[in-house]
C-alpha cells in the first residue's frame, strides 16, 4: 500500500504541490503562535521565589495634634519604638504566623530602589533591586536558599548586620556564573569599597511580578537599620493557613483597642491577592487580548485546513467506492486517506523547520532567558505545532471519509 500511495502522490503532484505549500505556510504561522504562547505560559509559571498566600499589607498611620489622643513632643526614638511596638503586638496575635518590615520590598509594589553588588571584578546589573527588610520579612514571603536554606534559617542569617542575601542569578547573564559558590565570601555593596559584607546565602530567584522573567529579575536583601523605622515602612504579615476568613475585618475591629501604640495606628489592611491583581491588571488584560487574538487565528487556521481536507476527501468519493468494491475495508480505506494527509504534512514540515529556525535565529520571535532560540524550546514548539496541524488534518479527513464510506460503492460510482 505504501508504494501505491507514494506513486499516487507523485502522479497527483500538481494538486499536492499546492497543498504542501499551504501546509508549509500554516506550519510556519502555527509555530510562531505556539512559540509565543509557550514563552508567555513558561514565564507565567516560572517559580516566583516568594509566596503571597495568606499574606497581608498593613499600612500604618500617625495621629496628628488634632486628635484628642495625640501624644505631643515625641522624640524620633520614641516614634521608632512605637512602630516596633505595633509589630511586636501583632507577633503575639494568635492568627498571625510572621511579621516583617520592608522598604520598597514587598512583591507587586511598583516601587523599588536599585543598588550595586560587587565581588572582585564581578558587578551586578544596574537594575538590581535593593530590599531592606527586617529578618522575619523572608519568613512572611517564604524565601528559600539555593542550598536548601529554609525561611527561618535565612531570617537568622539576615539578623546579622554584616550579612546580606542575593539572588543566585546576579552574575549569570553578564558572567555566566552562579552566586551559590560565593556564599561566605566578602562583597562590596551600595558602591562603597571601604566596607565589606558577607554573602549569607544565595536565594532562589525572586521575581518582580508574574510577567517578569526570572532571567531579568535581580535582587539583594539586607537588614533594615532600626533608625530607619517609620510609619512609612511596609508592615507585612503572614497569617496561619486556616485564619484567612474575615482576617481583615477581625484585625480592624481590634485595631483601636489593641494595636494603637503611642501615636501609631493601623490605617489600612490589604490582602496581597488584591495587591497582585490590581498591580498586574493592565498586563493581565493585555495578555488576555493577545490570547484571544491567537485563539481566533488558530480557529481560522483550523477552519481553513478542515475545509481543504474535507473538500479533498469529498472529491474522492468515487475513488473510495472503487477501493471498497475491490475488497478494501472501511479501516484500510480510512487509514490510506489519513496516511496520505499526514505524509504531505511531514513533507511540508521539513522546510518549515528550517524557516522557523532562521526566524528564531534572526530574533523575530519571542524572547526568553535572554535569547529567542533554545534547543529544547524549539523542539517542543515544533512538535506541538505538528501535532495541532495533524489533529486538524485528521478531523478534516475523518468526518467526510466516514460519510463517504457509508455510501454503497455502486451508488457512488453511478453518481460519479
Amino acid at each position: 500500500m505504501n508504494k501505491k500511495l507514494l506513486t499516487q502522490i507523485k502522479n497527483e503532484w500538481r494538486s499536492n504541490l499546492w497543498l504542501v505549500t499551504e501546509l508549509l505556510l500554516v506550519s510556519v504561522v502555527m509555530w510562531y503562535i505556539v512559540d509565543y504562547m509557550y514563552v508567555k505560559a513558561a514565564v507565567y509559571y516560572e517559580p516566583r521565589g516568594f509566596d503571597i498566600s495568606h499574606c497581608y499589607l498593613i499600612q500604618m498611620g500617625r495621629l496628628t495634634d488634632k486628635s484628642p489622643d495625640f501624644i505631643p513632643n515625641q522624640t524620633k526614638e520614641q516614634q521608632r519604638e512605637d512602630v516596633k511596638g505595633l509589630a511586636e503586638r501583632l507577633k503575639y496575635r494568635p492568627d498571625i504566623e510572621a511579621v516583617g518590615f520592608g522598604q520598597n520590598s514587598y512583591p507587586y509594589n511598583g516601587s523599588n530602589s536599585g543598588t550595586e553588588v560587587r565581588y572582585d571584578t564581578l558587578q551586578s546589573p544596574g537594575w538590581t533591586i535593593r530590599r531592606l527588610v527586617s529578618p522575619d520579612f523572608v519568613r512572611v514571603f517564604q524565601y528559600h536558599g539555593t542550598r536548601g536554606e529554609t525561611p527561618e534559617q535565612l531570617a537568622e542569617l539576615l539578623s546579622h548586620p554584616k550579612n546580606f542575601l542575593a539572588s543566585d542569578n546576579l552574575y549569570k547573564k553578564r558572567y555566566g556564573r552562579d552566586l551559590t559558590p560565593l556564599v561566605g565570601k566578602q562583597f562590596y555593596l551600595f558602591g562603597d569599597t571601604t566596607e565589606t559584607y558577607t554573602l549569607g546565602a544565595s536565594l532562589e530567584v525572586v521575581r518582580y511580578s508574574d510577567y517578569e522573567q526570572a532571567w531579568n529579575s535581580y535582587s539583594m536583601v539586607k537588614l533594615l537599620p532600626e533608625n530607619w523605622y517609620d510609619v512609612g515602612l511596609e508592615l507585612c504579615v503572614r497569617v496561619k493557613e486556616d485564619q484567612d476568613k474575615d482576617f481583615i475585618t477581625r484585625l480592624k475591629a481590634d485595631s483601636e483597642k489593641l494595636y494603637r501604640v503611642g501615636n501609631v495606628f493601623i490605617a489600612e489592611v490589604r490582602s496581597f491577592d488584591d495587591i497582585r491583581r490590581n498591580y498586574q491588571q493592565s498586563q493581565t488584560n493585555s495578555m488576555r487580548s493577545y490570547i484571544l487574538g491567537m485563539v481566533f487565528l488558530l480557529l481560522n487556521i483550523f477552519l481553513g485546513l478542515l475545509g481543504t481536507f474535507w473538500f479533498r476527501t469529498q472529491q474522492r468519493r468515487g475513488e473510495i467506492a472503487l477501493m471498497k468494491s475491490l475488497g478494501g475495508t472501511d479501516h484500510s480505506v480510512f487509514v490510506r486517506q489519513l496516511v496520505e494527509g499526514l505524509l504531505l504534512l511531514v513533507i511540508a514540515t521539513i522546510p518549515a523547520v528550517f524557516i522557523n529556525w532562521n526566524l528564531a535565529n534572526s530574533e523575530l520571535n519571542a524572547w526568553m532567558n535572554g535569547t529567542t532560540i533554545e534547543g529544547g524550546r524549539f523542539i517542543i514548539t515544533v512538535l506541538i505545532s505538528f501535532i495541532l496541524i495533524a489533529l486538524m488534518i485528521v478531523v478534516g479527513i475523518w468526518i467526510p471519509a466516514r460519510k463517504a464510506m457509508k455510501v454503497q460503492p455502486a451508488e457512488a460510482l453511478h453518481n460519479e
